[in-house]
């Protein structure tokens, strides 16, 4: 089922949109891609393939924050089915320079965590943002590993690794 990408607006706060990827117009991708590869690449110098082919999968969203008619902060949600369970991937979390100190980036992964609840969802974290995804229920599941010389960090987070998860 398709449908509009969905905004949620509050008061002066930047407006969070969330879409399927089957939804976002060309603006919108080429708004994102653009602030990933401002922030990653040329930031960052972390050079690896921005355009990876999962961008447009059927069942990947976007998330993003727009400010002033501008992308100030993104991240993409995948999910995938391992085993016969669905899980989800979180990547290319990154707000503008600019922006960053406002709380940005915990809306964005707050969001895209309320759409992944209680399934299992996992990151490669750069090792000096592994304590902010810990914040959120992250724990480690491996060791740490370089990616294009930057060194990661994978993380997973379930009922199993959340102290505020209800049990049954």
């Amino acid at each position: 089922m398709s449908v509009s990408p969905t905004a949620i607006a509050s008061d002066h706060r930047p407006t969070l949109v969330r879409s399927w990827a089957q939804d976002l117009g060309v603006e919108q991708l080429y708004a994102v891609l653009k602030l990933r590869v401002e922030v990653f690449v040329v930031e960052q110098a972390y050079f690896y393939p921005e355009l990876d082919g999962l961008d447009l999968l059927p069942k990947t969203r976007h998330f993003w924050l727009e400010q002033g008619g501008e992308v100030i902060g993104t991240v993409r949600l995948l999910e995938e089915v391992n085993d016969n369970t669905t899980e989800f991937r979180l990547g290319h979390l990154c707000t503008r320079r600019s922006e960053r100190g406002h709380g940005h980036t915990t809306r964005l992964l707050q969001a895209a965590l309320a759409d992944v609840g209680s399934a299992i969802c996992r990151i490669d974290s750069p090792s000096y943002l592994v304590e902010m995804y810990t914040r959120h229920g992250f724990v480690q599941s491996g060791d740490e590993r370089l990616d294009n010389g930057v060194p990661l960090v994978p993380l997973v987070r379930n009922q199993r690794s959340r102290p505020d998860f209800p049990r049954a």
